[in-house]
């Protein structure tokens, strides 16, 4: 049996867009536009009539941009620090300036300055079509007694403060040009003067707002420093005349930065150094010339340190009575008188030199005793003087300490003093970082931007188009192509039938003539039963004979010779095929017998043959023979057997499942080429099924875009007998326009091909 569930998926499946390996079929997107064009093409024009209703109405906005650079090099007229201490402007920092532009106070000071509470723009008053239409619509479903929600009532003045600076934050657009210190300021008006003055404004009240800033911090500054100042002189002076109270009271004296007291402990200590050093040398003098006493008679070095005059006579008059002692001995021997007396001259000249070495020692040894006499005295004084400062060390520290704190405020008085001056210096001075480089001049439109806006609303028409076409699609769940039918049933569909109108039965009533009647012939106005023989090259025609070739070349076992045309549900045309593919089948030379096999709705009996007496039922309850109940088509030659009704049969099921329905089909099959049986649908009645057994194949006629394909799955799942042996599935009734669209993808000639002869 069929699964219903899975044959649903598949047909939803056929009915979206089918995905190629790779991505969306291009061929099957532009299928589905075809199918629904009208609506997508309707949704487009409503959405560009939309648009094209508000841009009529709706007021024009104009936006204009100033440009304000934020400048980091500063610029100094004076070299001092300033009160305020140096901006730098990194990217939180330039955040935040963008929020001070867009803050309510500089809203507030541009609001001031160019008036706009008077401004109608920026209060409320001016209101656009739509505004105007909304307020009419509110006041009439108030009885005219409601306030208007966009009437320009009688405000306080701080409600149209409120109001405007509220207007003007909402328009004002101020972002920071890429990664520089530039800053774009933009406000959109109905004026395009008004967008630039304003947005010039909000520029100039920025740097205002700065400098007033500035301004105000230093002048608070200044206060603080000012009486910072006088604090600070007080305490000076109050600490400066501490200090000198307590040196007036201890008699301190100073000179200078130090005391007597200090100074001439300070020159003893440097007499004591000087002393002793003096006596250092003294002593030095004096080892030296015992050293040199101890020599007799000192060498040529000696003699140049003690600059004696005596002492370097003598030393001259030894070198040269030595040099004529070796000269004489060596010319008049060792022993001769001459140099006997030149070693007693050299000997009292050593002599004499010992004595004056001698009393320069005494003179050196008097130095020394007296230089340490002097270091003496200087050490007593020395340490008299640092007994007596240690008494008095206890009141300089104390004096130190007020000194420090005087000096201490009398610098911090000073600091002050230089800070104060500077920023008084510095009001006087405009200095912000903040300059603007382009003025705004002209207004630009910006909306409604005609072409955004028919582009957007073009789109958007599409998108509505497509989506509503799509849940159409969705929720169409009907057979409209083959490709749908073989998808959702498995089976072959054969061919779809355009609805043919015009072709309906010339007359409702037939009268007959005897001949008619004794020659059992069928009525000639057939009308659309007759249809493959009024137009035999419709697409129609090409339809049924696309079933009669699937029945010839069947792949079952047997030759298909007996041929059983069913329906889901009634009203499907079955019975219109059923007439006119036994009609082509005979039009052809074929012998042909069309079997009326729908005992509770023998309609191809009402209709080819109305006056019948008897048919089917009584050939097999043996009342009548086969030929003697057909009834012939003198155009084609089809034989038909009709089926006539007395009454409502109950066992219907019953009759073509007999043994006598076997022996008729059987002895039909011998004599025809083309047995075709008309049955009852499948779903309200089971004689198809029932009768299955008999049937070489069978021919499931589907109408298009009427029948769920949930009906028709479950009236094949009970009927899997009939499902086994179907040769393929029609879609009949097929509006031609639709069909049209639905198979535009096959060419413009496709669809030309078959025009005039379904509109014959």
């Amino acid at each position: 049996m069929l699964n219903r569930k899975a044959t649903s998926t598949a047909l939803e499946v056929s009915n979206q867009a089918p995905v190629a390996d790779g991505g969306l079929d291009l061929s099957a997107i532009l299928s589905f536009a075809r199918r629904h064009w009208p609506v997508i093409a309707a949704m487009v024009v409503t959405a560009l009539g939309v648009a094209i209703l508000y841009l009529l109405v709706a007021l024009p906005l104009y936006a204009a941009k100033a440009h304000l650079l934020l400048d980091t090099r500063k610029l100094q007229l004076f070299q001092q620090q300033s009160v305020l201490s140096e901006v730098s402007f990194d990217a939180p920092a330039v955040e935040s300036q963008i929020e001070i532009l867009k803050s309510e106070s500089i809203a507030a000071a541009v609001v001031d300055e160019l008036k706009l509470t008077e401004d109608g723009e920026f209060t409320g008053n001016v209101r656009s079509f739509f505004g105007s239409l909304s307020s009419a619509l509110l006041n009439l479903f108030d009885g005219g007694e409601g306030n208007d929600l966009f009437q320009a009532d009688v405000r306080s003045r701080q409600d149209l403060m409120r109001a405007a600076v509220k207007h003007l934050r909402e328009n004002l657009r101020v972002q920071r040009l890429r990664m520089t210190y530039v800053i774009e300021i933009g406000f959109a008006s109905l004026d395009p003067g008004k967008a630039a003055r304003v947005a010039s404004a909000v520029a100039e009240a920025y740097i205002l707002d700065q400098i007033q800033s500035k301004n105000s911090t230093t002048k608070r500054a200044t206060s603080w420093l000012q009486e910072r100042m006088a604090e600070l002189r007080e305490q000076a002076i109050a600490a400066d005349r501490a200090a000198q109270d307590f040196r007036t009271k201890n008699n301190i004296i100073k000179v200078g930065e130090s005391s007597i007291d200090e100074q001439q402990l300070g020159e003893l200590s440097t007499q004591l150094a000087r002393a002793r050093e003096q006596t250092a040398e003294a002593k030095a003098r004096l080892d030296r010339i015992r050293q040199i006493a101890a020599a007799r008679v000192p060498d040529a070095t000696m003699t140049a340190w003690l600059k004696n005059d005596v002492i370097d006579k003598l030393r001259q008059q030894y070198v040269e009575v030595t040099r004529r002692e070796a000269d004489y001995a060596v010319r008049l021997g060792a022993e001769h008188q001459a140099v006997i007396n030149l070693r007693k001259e050299k000997a009292q000249i050593e002599r004499s030199a010992s004595e004056e070495l001698r009393r320069i020692a005494e003179g050196f040894k008097s130095e020394f005793e007296v230089g340490q006499v002097r270091e003496r005295a200087i050490q007593a004084r020395l340490d008299e003087q640092a007994m007596q400062n240690a008494t008095t060390r206890q009141e300089h520290g104390a004096l130190q300490v007020l000194e420090s704190a005087a000096k201490a405020y009398q610098s911090l008085h000073d600091s002050f003093l230089q800070r104060y001056v500077e920023a008084s210096q510095q009001q006087t001075v405009t200095n912000t970082e903040a300059r603007v480089i382009t003025a705004a001049v002209d207004a630009k439109k910006v909306a409604p931007n005609n072409k955004q806006v028919l582009t957007l609303a073009s789109i958007l028409g599409l998108m509505l188009g497509c989506g509503a076409a799509y849940v159409r699609e969705r929720l169409d769940m009907v057979f409209r192509t083959p490709k749908q039918v073989e998808q959702a049933l498995g089976v072959e569909c054969l061919g779809v039938i355009p609805a043919v109108e015009g072709h309906a039965l010339r007359k409702k009533t037939w009268d007959p003539s005897p001949l008619e009647l004794e020659q059992r012939t069928i009525r000639q106005d057939l009308g659309i039963a007759r249809q493959v023989i009024l137009t035999p090259f419709s697409r129609f025609t090409e339809t049924v004979r696309s079933v009669k070739v699937a029945a010839d070349t069947s792949t079952t076992a047997r030759d298909v010779h007996v041929i059983g045309m069913v329906s889901a549900v009634p009203a499907e045309g079955k019975s219109t095929l059923s007439m006119n593919l036994a009609q082509l089948a005979a039009h052809g030379g074929n012998r042909t017998l069309l079997i009326d096999g729908d005992l509770r709705n023998p309609s191809i009996t009402r209709t080819m043959t109305p006056h019948a007496q008897a048919g089917v039922l009584e050939v097999l309850d043996g009342s009548r023979d086969l030929a003697g109940t057909i009834w012939r088509d003198e155009i084609t030659g089809l034989a038909f057997l009709p089926a006539v009704l007395t009454k409502p049969i109950a066992h219907s099921a019953d009759i073509v499942a007999s043994r006598q329905m076997a022996q008729l089909v059987e002895g039909a099959r011998e004599q025809y080429e083309y047995v075709i049986i008309d049955f009852p649908p499948l779903a309200p009645v089971v004689d198809a099924k029932a009768a299955a057994h008999l049937i070489d194949g069978f021919v499931l006629v589907i109408e298009w875009g009427q029948t769920s394909p949930e009906v028709i799955t479950e009236a094949l799942g009970g009927a899997e007998v009939v499902r086994s042996k179907l040769l393929g599935a029609v879609l009949n009734r097929a509006n031609p326009s639709a069909l049209k669209k639905l198979e535009a993808y096959k060419g413009k000639y496709y669809n030309r091909y078959y025009t005039s002869y379904i509109s014959s």
